[in-house]
C-alpha cells in the first residue's frame, strides 16, 4: 500500500495530505519544529513528525530521503523550495517527477503519474510544490490529481 508524505505547508503539501486522508491512504512526513506553516501550526489531525529544527530546508531533505520518489507539481518553472526539493531528489538519487501543469491537462497528468509510480515501484510518495501564497491554483490541482490517480495497492 502506498503512503503519501509531505512537509505540511499550505498549497501542494497540504493538498497531498488532504487527498490521502480523503482516500484513506496512510500519510505522514516531517515538518519544522513547532509544526510551522505559513498559516500557523499544522493541526494534529495530520500525522507528521516534528524535527528539532525550524528550517524548512531540513524537513525538505528528510522527506526526500524517506521517500521512494518525489512528485513536484507546479504551474511554471520550479523556484525556491520546489527547486530545492528537485535538487535534493537528484542528490539522494531518488526518482523525481516534475509536472508543470502549464503543459498538462489533468487527464494527461493522471496518466503520467500513474505510469511513473508503477515504473519506479513507489510505495512512499513525497509530494511537493508551491505554497498557497505563491500559487492559488496549486491546492485544488494537486488534490484533484491525487484523488483521481490509480495508486499501486489502492484501486479506486
Amino acid at each position: 500500500m502506498i503512503k503519501i508524505i509531505s512537509g505540511g505547508q499550505t498549497g501542494a503539501d497540504r493538498a497531498a495530505l488532504d487527498a490521502a486522508r480523503e482516500r484513506g491512504i496512510p500519510h505522514g512526513g516531517w515538518l519544522p519544529k513547532g509544526r510551522i506553516t505559513e498559516d500557523g501550526p499544522l493541526g494534529q489531525e495530520y500525522c507528521l513528525q516534528e524535527l528539532d529544527s525550524y528550517r524548512y530546508r531540513d524537513r525538505t531533505r528528510k522527506n526526500v530521503e524517506e521517500s521512494d520518489g518525489t512528485l513536484i507539481v507546479s504551474y511554471g518553472p520550479l523556484s525556491s523550495g520546489s527547486a530545492l526539493t528537485e535538487a535534493l531528489a537528484i542528490r539522494y538519487d531518488r526518482p523525481c517527477l516534475h509536472l508543470n501543469m502549464d503543459y498538462f491537462s489533468l487527464e494527461d497528468a493522471i496518466q503520467v503519474v500513474e505510469q511513473w509510480l508503477r515504473r519506479n515501484t513507489i510505495q512512499v510518495l513525497n509530494v511537493a510544490g508551491p505554497r498557497a501564497s505563491s500559487d492559488e491554483r496549486i491546492y485544488a490541482t494537486v488534490r484533484e490529481l491525487l484523488l483521481n490517480i490509480d495508486m499501486p495497492g489502492n484501486l479506486l
